[in-house]
């Protein structure tokens, strides 16, 4: 090969690097407006991605002012996944959060949705919330990226309340920018980042993967809202991918039951190779030696979805809606990752670092108990990759968590 055909292959490669780091990514939610949900807990108008629909509400009012009966309220989720069995609420941790644009009324929403449950307040003042700027400057705003940061910020607060939250704001929702949020996220002292944004596949993906391999530090990203596919980051091997389920609970409020959500994004990828963590536990139907996707999952189905507050609100209207989509499970694994490294501390152990290491290593050793079985449902048509299966599968990955249990499995962890 001459010089002069190295240059330009290398140029070509150097702008194909640019144009995907430039494309815009996409939060990974849904919102349904209630109470007009369909009685078989499917959603009947949602937003995905950028593009959103309202569900009429019957009246000109523009403020929803409660939450809606039917969202999961922090108490439900706690006690369903086993978080209300702990001590530990995430006390001297950071959780970094990064989303796109600003939401300039997240910290007095935060203070809304925290009154309102119960929950402790976290505020710039106490030191429990900060806000910062990727770049040194505030971003524009944006309504849609505002109810994801609301999600967020509000759910990852709900499961570890003790935690300080760094929200981090990129200037724009390119994959560039949201990249340098995940550094200032680190540079801020986060030990767990949360990633509720996807874009598709592409061949160049590898080459950014060390944005996610930091010692002491887990990332924790959605897998997708569109069925069966695989997206990035959740793709990287250094990036625990968080799917989607649709939770049932009984009478009482205990855990019932959980299927696979239609939505949950996964399948093997087409671009990263199988990591030694799932070669070792041994993922189906994987002759080519890929990366499978996603590793955990996640209540996520916005007709099982939760309560969030959002005074920047959609198309004129403000206040409590209901929220899925598997960005409402990336925050959520955060906190869990955020009490473990806690618990760790008190032991005096490191931080988590290669956590997907140890997730799988704790489901060989003790899947029944520190995981649920998602079994049943699917997030399309081609067979064993689409359906939930006993074990592994491509749509709930290794399950959903037993809080209590899982957390202690991975403070036990050296």
């Amino acid at each position: 090969m001459t010089s002069g055909t190295q240059k330009s292959g290398r140029k070509r490669g150097l702008a194909i690097l640019l144009l995907v780091f430039c494309q815009p990514l996409y939060a990974q939610h849904l919102v349904t407006m209630l109470p007009h949900i369909d009685p078989n807990g499917e959603n009947p108008i949602t937003f995905m991605r950028t593009h959103y629909v309202l569900q009429p509400t019957g009246s000109t009012d523009t403020t929803l002012p409660t939450p809606p009966s039917s969202a999961f309220k922090p108490a439900q989720v706690r006690h369903a996944y086993g978080f209300d069995k702990l001590r530990n609420e995430g006390q001297g941790q950071v959780i970094g959060i990064v989303d796109a644009y600003d939401d300039a009324n997240i910290e007095s929403d935060l203070g809304v949705f925290s009154a309102q449950f119960g929950l402790p307040a976290c505020t710039s003042s106490n030191g429990c919330f900060r806000k910062v700027y990727s770049n040194g400057r505030k971003p524009a705003a944006n309504s849609n990226w505002a109810i994801e940061t609301s999600l967020d910020v509000e759910w990852a607060h709900a499961i570890a309340p003790k935690a300080t939250i760094v929200l981090v704001e990129a200037p724009s929702n390119s994959l560039g920018d949201l990249l340098a949020g995940v550094q200032a996220a680190e540079r801020n002292g986060a030990s767990v980042v949360s990633m509720s944004w996807t874009v598709g596949e592409f061949s160049s993906e590898t080459s950014l993967d060390n944005y996610f391999a930091s010692n002491s530090v887990s990332f924790v990203a959605a897998s997708g809202d569109q069925g069966t596919g695989v997206a990035y980051p959740a793709a990287s091997p250094y990036v625990i991918g968080v799917g989607g389920t649709s939770l049932a609970l009984d009478a009482n409020g205990n855990y019932l039951s959980e299927t696979a959500w239609s939505g949950s994004g996964g399948g093997l990828s087409a671009v990263e190779h199988e990591p030694l963590y799932q070669a070792q536990f041994g993922i189906p139907d994987d002759s080519r030696g890929r990366r499978g996707a996603p590793d955990v999952s996640y209540n996520a189905n916005p007709g099982t979805g939760y309560a969030i507050y959002d005074s920047v609100g959609i198309s004129g209207v403000t206040g409590w809606f209901q929220v899925g989509g598997t960005s409402a499970g990336a925050p959520q694994w955060a906190a869990l990752i955020a009490i473990a490294n806690s618990s760790r501390a008190a032991e005096r152990k490191a931080n988590l670092s290669s956590t997907n290491t140890d997730l799988y290593a704790v489901a060989k050793a003790s899947m029944g108990t520190s995981f649920h079985a998602v079994t049943q449902g699917s997030n399309g048509k081609c067979g064993e990759i689409c359906d939930a299966l006993p074990g592994y599968d491509y749509v709930t990955g290794l399950g959903t968590p037993q809080g209590d249990a899982l957390i202690a499995a991975l403070t036990a962890k050296r």
